[in-house]
């Protein structure tokens, strides 16, 4: 069983805090990917942004599922982006999306 781990949005490394406003849980594999990043770039219009702050900004504004609900798709370019810089539809991510949505856990609902 995957344990999720605290990611810092602002990484330490770029000045931010452990105060509970700046963490997060995340998945190991992700937060790996995501390192001390905090911009990445929109593969769309190529320009450097924030990445997702699950803090302050709505997951549903930023992303959608695939048809088969296996791929995250970046609908801004933070989300773009976001998706890119943190790998999220790594071929591990979208195998165990494929197993959740065959079981019946996947995907989330909007509540």
């Amino acid at each position: 069983m995957a344990r999720l781990e605290i990611e810092h949005i602002i990484p330490r490394s770029l000045g931010g805090s452990d105060n509970e406003e700046n963490l997060w849980l995340s998945c190991g594999l992700c937060n790996r990917y995501k390192g001390s990043q905090s911009t990445g770039k929109d593969p769309l219009t190529k320009e450097e942004v924030s990445l997702f702050n699950p803090r302050t900004l709505s997951w549903w504004e930023h992303f959608s599922w695939s048809a088969d609900s296996t791929r995250i798709i970046g609908l801004t370019a933070a989300g773009r982006a976001t998706v890119e810089a943190l790998n999220l539809n790594n071929e591990i991510a979208v195998e165990v999306r494929r197993n959740w949505t065959l079981a019946g856990w996947h995907p989330p609902s909007r509540a």
